[in-house]
C-alpha cells in the first residue's frame, strides 16, 4: 500500500479503534469481537511500522488500556499496569523465544491461562487490604475498593503482615453464575449482559457495592506489582508465595524449560478451555527469572519478557436446517439461521444471524447447506463460509410478505434491509413498546422485553398509552408478578411522565432520529406542538439535520395515528415541554469540541454545562469550531485546532468561564 492510501487507512483505523476502546473500557459494552479488534490493532501497528511518520500521539497503539471514568476517584499506579504483546500463531511464540534467548540464553518460562475479566490492583499495608483499583489506562485507574471488598476470594488481611504488597489480578464472573444472572435478567425483563467479561466489568463498577456483592464475582491473582519485606527471585516463586498469603491465584501455571514445552502447554490449555468454569481468551507466556526480566526491560507499550497467545475463534461444520424471520421495531425483517446443534466455545449453538438479503446472496445460502460457523470472540455465532451447497434448493430469499401481519414488504433504494411498512404490524408493536420503555427513552424501570411481550400477549397493552393506565390487580394476577412488582411498574410509569420532552420524542421511534437528534429537535422548537407543525425547511435550520432526517420527522408527525397517540399522552399528563435549562447565553453561537481525558468533568457533564450556557458541542474540529476543551493525551483534534488557529482551553480555564 502506498503512503497516501496508508495514511487514509491509518486515520480510519484510529477512529474505529478509539470508538471501540471507549465502548469497551468506559461503557462496558462491545460491538465487535476481541479477534476483530486485535486484527484492526495489528493492521494499524503494521502501517505505523512501515511509515513511522504516520504514528500520531492519539494512536491506540500507544495505549495500555481504557480511560478512567469520572464516577470513581482516580488512583495513580505506582507501578504501571502494563498490557501484553499479542501472538496469534506458534511461529510468533518461536520468534518471542528467539528475542528472549538473544538477551538471556538460559531463560525459562511460566505459562498460565489468560483469564477473561477486568484487571485490578490490590494494595495491602501491614497485611490489611487498603486500596483496590481498576487498571484504567495503565497509569491511572479507578478506586473501586468498596466493591472489591465484596469479592469473597479477596483476603481482607493477608496471612503475613508485610509492610506493603501490591498484587495484580483479574476479576471475573464464573460461567455458572453468569448463566444464573442472565436467566434472572430475562425474567425481570432486563437487558442481559452479553458475556461474563462484560458482566464482571459492569458489576465491579456499580456505584452501590450491595449490587456488586450480589453478583458473586471471583478473582485470580497473577502478579506482584511491588513488595516490601520479602525478597523474591522468580515468577513461579511469587505465585507460590501469594497463594500462601491467601490470594486466589491463577488455577494452574507451568514452568517450561524449552519453547517446545511452552507450545505444548499452550496447546494443552487450548484443548481444555471449554471445560473450565471460567472464560479464558488465551495463554500467557512469561520469563520466569526476575533478573532476566530486568535485563530485558519494556517498550513504551508492553514488557519484552512476556507475550499473550490468543486462541483463534473455534469453527465447526453444521447444516442449515431452516431460516427464521424476525420483524424489528422499524419493520426490518432479520433472518436467523437454524442449524444442527454443535458445541462452540463451551456452549451448544443452533442459531446464527444471517444479517440481511445481501449477506445471503453473497454466501449463496440455501436450506440444507453445510456451513462453517464460529463464535466471534467466543460470543456471537456467525456464518464464516459455505463448504457444500444443497443444489436441490434455490438461494434463500427473504419473503415478500411480512410473517407477522401479511403485508407486502419493500426494499428501499440504497438499503440492504427488507422492511414491512405496515404501522399496525403486531411485531413492530412489541418492538416499539420495548423501545419506548428503554432507559434512553422513557426509562420505565421493570418494563423490559419479557414483561412487554407478556403484557401484549395478555391483552393489557395494545399501544404506548396503555402503559400509563395499567391495572394493578391484572398485573398482579400474571405469573411471577405479584402486587409489589405491579405497584413498582405503575410507579415507574407515573414517574416517567415528568421526563424531559426529548426522551418522549426519542421514545416515539421516529426513523433516522436518535437520542441526540431528538434533543436538538426539542431544543430548537421547545414543545411538541411546534415540532408537529414544523416544516422540513424549519427543521433543516438545525445544525446536524439533513433532508432525510427532516423529511422523516415531518412524515411521522403528519400521520393521523401519531397525532392521536400524542394527544392521548398529553391527556395522561406526559410532559410535552422541553426542560432545557439555559442559565444565560454566554456561549450563544459558540461550538465546543472536547478532546483528551478530562479529570474535573465527564464529557457528558461538560456538554450539558455548555448547552446550559447557550452553546453546543461537535465531535470534530472545523473552521466552525469556536473553542477546543483539551484534556490529557489530546491528539489529532488538538493539532488540527492549532493549525486552524482555534482557541484552545484547559479544564481550569473552562471552570473560570462557567463561574
Amino acid at each position: 500500500m502506498d503512503f497516501e492510501k496508508s495514511a487514509a487507512r491509518a486515520a480510519e483505523l484510529r477512529e474505529i479503534l478509539n470508538y471501540h476502546i471507549h465502548k469497551y473500557y468506559v461503557e462496558n459494552t462491545n460491538e465487535i469481537s476481541d479477534y476483530e479488534y486485535d486484527m484492526l490493532m495489528r493492521e494499524l501497528a503494521e502501517i505505523e511500522t512501515q511509515y513511522p511518520e504516520l504514528l500520531t500521539a492519539d494512536s491506540p497503539t500507544h495505549r495500555v488500556g481504557g480511560s478512567a471514568e469520572g464516577q470513581f476517584e482516580p488512583v495513580v499506579h505506582e507501578v504501571r499496569m502494563e498490557s501484553l504483546q499479542d501472538a496469534f500463531s506458534v511461529d510468533e511464540i518461536y520468534d518471542f523465544d528467539r528475542c528472549v534467548k538473544e538477551v538471556c540464553p538460559d531463560a525459562e518460562y511460566v505459562v498460565e491461562p489468560k483469564i477473561d475479566g477486568l484487571s485490578v490492583s490490590l494494595e495491602y499495608r501491614d497485611g490489611v487490604f487498603t486500596v483496590g483499583s481498576t487498571r484504567g489506562d495503565g497509569n491511572v485507574g479507578e478506586n473501586v475498593t468498596a466493591n472489591l471488598r465484596t469479592v469473597r476470594s479477596i483476603p481482607l488481611k493477608t496471612k503475613e503482615n508485610l509492610p506493603l504488597i501490591e498484587v495484580r489480578g483479574e476479576v471475573y464472573m464464573p460461567r455458572q453464575v453468569f448463566a444464573a444472572l442472565v436467566e434472572k435478567q430475562d425474567q425481570n425483563g432486563e437487558k442481559p449482559f452479553k458475556n461474563p467479561r462484560n458482566a464482571a466489568a459492569g458489576s465491579l463498577r456499580q456505584k452501590d457495592p450491595k449490587i456488586t456483592s450480589q453478583r458473586k464475582l471471583d478473582i485470580f491473582c497473577f502478579n506482584i506489582q511491588r513488595v516490601d519485606g520479602k525478597e523474591l527471585t522468580s515468577h513461579k516463586e511469587s505465585l507460590d508465595y501469594i497463594s500462601e498469603l491467601g490470594f486466589h491465584t491463577v488455577p494452574f501455571y507451568t514452568k517450561c524449560s524449552t519453547v517446545e514445552d511452552v507450545v505444548a502447554e499452550i496447546n494443552r490449555i487450548g484443548s481444555i478451555r471449554d471445560t473450565l468454569a471460567f472464560d479464558i481468551d488465551g495463554a500467557v507466556v512469561k520469563v520466569n527469572d526476575f533478573s532476566h526480566r530486568r535485563k530485558m526491560g519494556s517498550t513504551a507499550k508492553f514488557p519484552k519478557w512476556a507475550v499473550a497467545f490468543k486462541y483463534p475463534p473455534e469453527e465447526k461444520e453444521t447444516k442449515l436446517l431452516d431460516v427464521e424471520i424476525n420483524v424489528g421495531r422499524t419493520g426490518v425483517l432479520t433472518p436467523t439461521g437454524i442449524f444442527e446443534p454443535v458445541m462452540l466455545a463451551g456452549t451448544c449453538v443452533s442459531r446464527a444471524t444471517l444479517h440481511n438479503e445481501d449477506f445471503i446472496k453473497e454466501k449463496e445460502l440455501r436450506i440444507g447447506d453445510t456451513c462453517v460457523i464460529s463464535k466471534a470472540g467466543d460470543i456471537i455465532p456467525e456464518v464464516v463460509k459455505v463448504v457444500r451447497h444443497n443444489e436441490e434448493n434455490e438461494i434463500y430469499k427473504i419473503p415478500d410478505i411480512c410473517p407477522s401481519c401479511g403485508s407486502q414488504t419493500v426494499r428501499e433504494e440504497g438499503e440492504a434491509a427488507v422492511r414491512c411498512i405496515n404501522p399496525a404490524c403486531p411485531a413492530q408493536l412489541v418492538r416499539n413498546l420495548i423501545h419506548f420503555c428503554t432507559r434512553d427513552a422513557m426509562d420505565i424501570e421493570g418494563m423490559g422485553e419479557a414483561v412487554v411481550e407478556t403484557f401484549v400477549k395478555e391483552g393489557l397493552v395494545s399501544d404506548i398509552t396503555d402503559i400509563f393506565t395499567l391495572d394493578k390487580d391484572k398485573i398482579a394476577s400474571i405469573d411471577r408478578m405479584g402486587e409489589k412488582s405491579a405497584q413498582n411498574l405503575i410507579d415507574a410509569a407515573e414517574k416517567s411522565k415528568s421526563n424531559d420532552l426529548y426522551k418522549f420524542v426519542y421514545a416515539l421511534g421516529i426513523r433516522h432520529i436518535g437520542q441526540k437528534a431528538s434533543k436538538l429537535l426539542c431544543d430548537r422548537f421547545g414543545d411538541i406542538d411546534s415540532i408537529m407543525n414544523a416544516s422540513a425547511e424549519d427543521i433543516l435550520t438545525i445544525d446536524g439535520f439533513g433532508a432525510v432526517m427532516a423529511d422523516s420527522v415531518v412524515e411521522f408527525m403528519s400521520r393521523e395515528g401519531t397525532r392521536t397517540i400524542i394527544e392521548k399522552c398529553r391527556q395522561l399528563g406526559i410532559n410535552m415541554q422541553s426542560q432545557r435549562e439555559v442559565k444565560d447565553e454566554r456561549f450563544a453561537g459558540m461550538t465546543f469540541v472536547l478532546t483528551g481525558a478530562l479529570s474535573q468533568f465527564t464529557r457528558n457533564e461538560a456538554s450539558e454545562i455548555i448547552e446550559q450556557f447557550g452553546g453546543k458541542t461537535a465531535s470534530s474540529v472545523s473552521k466552525k469550531t469556536s473553542v477546543v476543551l483539551a484534556g490529557e493525551d489530546a491528539g489529532s483534534k488538538l493539532r488540527k485546532a492549532t493549525e486552524l488557529g482555534i482557541r484552545i482551553i484547559n479544564e481550569d480555564e473552562f471552570a473560570d468561564m462557567i463561574k
